[in-house]
């Protein structure tokens, strides 16, 4: 497996970016090694709040809720995922699939030893960290899902279908226009080159490039039989379970249905809608971090 990596020097300068990288090593296929970075800010014995990014972003997009965390005493973690942000990249998109992502996130949390962990999760960061739960439920003890989902191959949308179309046809793959593209406001040139940062050239975006393709909307598609059986375990999750899809998503819209309908621990929880586009954590962060806040609260 080819690795790339990249350069420091893209990371420096970020708007809004104070936090200081950590790193954990997690083994890949053939003996590969591969670097994941995190965030890891707050008391080390504050309550773990985990926070997964999907595609194709990295934990810069949780600039403005990390803070707001930190200061009510919690422990912020927030993983990028391999392929993205400061973490390895594969330099062959076969190398990327989703039991493979699920595994090298599931090396990462358990070398951390995380207990109590409110989760928020989007876009890919469902896909992975509903995973995560499924695996170590009892590790958890809260989850918040915003605009994501846990497929197990029953089809897609006209708004997912267009992103699929254009993310395996389109030459330059703008990373940080097409999460522009996904909020309801516009985002500064300062904030769009952070997204594009992780990614020097098309080399590094083969992990972005692939993504799209994972998702198991068909029954052909890999993992489906995996998220079935992690359904079954979320179908018997009674710990608070609350839903934060945003108003101004295609991809998702009425995602969150299935969770309301089939985790016990959504019963009788306050679930909202909040005011976004896909990329919610970029239009509404302060109410992101206040039901971070009331679920650590709620669950401790």
């Amino acid at each position: 497996m080819d690795v790339l990596r990249t350069p420091d020097a893209c990371f420096e300068g970020l708007a809004d970016w104070s936090f200081a990288p950590h790193y954990a090593q997690v083994d890949g296929p053939d003996g590969a090694s591969l670097r994941i970075a995190y965030v890891d800010e707050g008391p080390r014995d504050g309550a773990p709040v985990l926070l997964m990014h999907g595609e194709p972003s990295w934990s810069y997009l949780y600039r403005h809720i990390i803070p707001q965390l930190v200061a009510k005493g919690h422990r912020v973690l927030a993983p990028d995922l391999i392929g993205f942000g400061r973490s390895d990249k594969p330099a062959a998109r076969t190398d990327y699939t989703y039991e493979r992502h699920v595994d090298w996130m599931s090396q990462w949390f358990m070398g951390l030893d995380l207990k109590g962990v409110v989760l928020f999760c989007q876009d890919w960061g469902g896909l992975i960290g509903l995973r995560l739960v499924a695996a170590f439920p009892e590790r958890f003890a809260g989850v918040i899902v915003g605009n994501t989902g846990l497929p197990v191959g029953g089809g897609s949308n006209p708004g997912f279908d267009a992103w699929l179309n254009m993310s395996q046809t389109i030459p330059v793959m703008p990373i940080g226009g097409i999460v522009n593209m996904g909020t309801t406001r516009e985002l500064s040139p300062a904030e769009v080159a952070a997204y594009d940062a992780p990614f020097p050239d098309e080399t590094f975006k083969e992990g972005a490039r692939q993504f799209p393709a994972l998702v198991p909307i068909t029954a052909a598609h890999g993992s489906v039989a995996e998220n079935q059986a992690a359904w079954k375990v979320l179908e018997a999750f009674d710990k608070p379970f609350l839903t934060a899809f945003s108003d101004n998503d295609p991809v998702s819209k009425g995602g969150e249905a299935a969770f309301k309908a089939r985790v016990p621990g959504a019963q009788g929880e306050a679930h909202t809608i909040l005011p976004g586009g896909h990329f919610l954590q970029e239009d509404c962060p302060a109410a992101i971090a206040d039901l971070l806040d009331d679920m650590v609260r709620r669950t401790r």
